[in-house]
Order: C-alpha cells, then sequence, then structure tokens
C-alpha cells in the first residue's frame, strides 16, 4: 500500500466509497481510537470512580471494625472500669454535704482555727451558686493570727472528710512587731444538685 499524501487531497464524505485504501484506514484507526476513548469515558471512567469511593468506604470500614473489635475483645476490661468509675464517682458524692450537714461544717472550720491559734474576725455563708449538677456553697472567712498558724489551718481544712476548696488569699499585716497578720479568703463546699430533687 503506498501511503503518497496525493492520495489524502480533495477527499470528500460523499465519495468515501472512492477513497484511497491508505485514506479508509486512517480514517478507521481515528473513528476506532474515538470509539474506545468514548467507550472509556462513558463505561470505564464512571467505573473508575466508583471504585475509588468504594476504596474509601472500605478504610473507614476497616477502621470502624477495628475500633469495635477492640471495644468487643476488651468488654470485660471497659466494664470493670465502669464499675470502679461508678464506685469512685459515689464515693466522691458522699464526700459532698447535704442540707443538714452544711451547718456543722461552719462549727468544724470554727474549731480547726481556733485549735490553730486563730481568732475569727467573719465566717459567714455567701449566696448559693447553682451549677449543672451541684450547687457550690461559698464561706467568707476572716481570721488574725501568726503566719505559721494560717498553713495549720489551711492543712487541716483540707484535711476535712467533706470536700472544701479554698480561693481567693489575702494576707496583710496588723501589727509588724508581733507577727500579726489577716487572712482573708473563700472557702467553697458542694451539695450534690439531684439532692434537691429528691428531697422535694
Amino acid at each position: 500500500m503506498n501511503f503518497d499524501k496525493s492520495q489524502f487531497e480533495n477527499l470528500e464524505l460523499e465519495n468515501l466509497g472512492q477513497w484511497p485504501a491508505a485514506a479508509k484506514l486512517m480514517l478507521i484507526i481515528f473513528l476506532s481510537g474515538m470509539i474506545v476513548f468514548l467507550g472509556y469515558m462513558a463505561l470505564i471512567s464512571g467505573k473508575m470512580e466508583q471504585l475509588e469511593r468504594v476504596q474509601a468506604e472500605e478504610l473507614t470500614l476497616k477502621s470502624s471494625y477495628q475500633t469495635k473489635y477492640h471495644v468487643a475483645a476488651n468488654l470485660e476490661l471497659f466494664r470493670a472500669q465502669m464499675v470502679e468509675a461508678e464506685n469512685i464517682f459515689a464515693t466522691q458524692l458522699r464526700s459532698l454535704p447535704n442540707s443538714h450537714e452544711t451547718p456543722g461544717l461552719l462549727d468544724d472550720i470554727t474549731f480547726i482555727g481556733t485549735t490553730s491559734g486563730l481568732e475569727f474576725v467573719k465566717l459567714e455563708w455567701q449566696p448559693e451558686i447553682s451549677k449543672e449538677i451541684y450547687i457550690e456553697l461559698p464561706i467568707d472567712i476572716e481570721v488574725n493570727g501568726p503566719y505559721h498558724s494560717f498553713g495549720s489551718f489551711v492543712s487541716k481544712i483540707a484535711g476535712l472528710p467533706r470536700i472544701v476548696t479554698l480561693h481567693n488569699f489575702n494576707i496583710t499585716i496588723t501589727d509588724v512587731g508581733k507577727d500579726a497578720l489577716n487572712l482573708k479568703l473563700e472557702a467553697k463546699t458542694y451539695r450534690y444538685q439531684e439532692q434537691e430533687v429528691k428531697t422535694q
């Protein structure tokens, strides 16, 4: 077959049957290429995108499976940890005073202060502050005494069986020569909110 350039001159689609063999061959190759390309675009390209989606979903499912398998394999351990956490939580709740015990807390603080060598200037409940699961009970405290007595006082309050936190410390000198100081602070104790619901 002779591929002379003159064979591709003056070709018209109306006379397709009279085209030289080389021109017909080139047309067939071109049309075949277009059919393959269009077929790829119509069929294979969509399948490739679907395959990529499925592969991404497979990775997600494998990760989810591994997480669930880990939970299932350690289910008994998680249950034991849950029971332990519930016990700790219940113990902490028992450390919160109920409404009948809060007046006794002032007596405890007064006793601790006087045995630590402090003189009370002020010891008063402040308005309750309601939080999501507990009620905050602030107490304003003001005492006079030597510095080391303050340390003993704070240490003994921290050792109380009920939860009491101390905030906003302010120490000022009242008498330089006698090592007399004034301590103002805020103590906070807490009451479990659910107790309020149960008693109503």
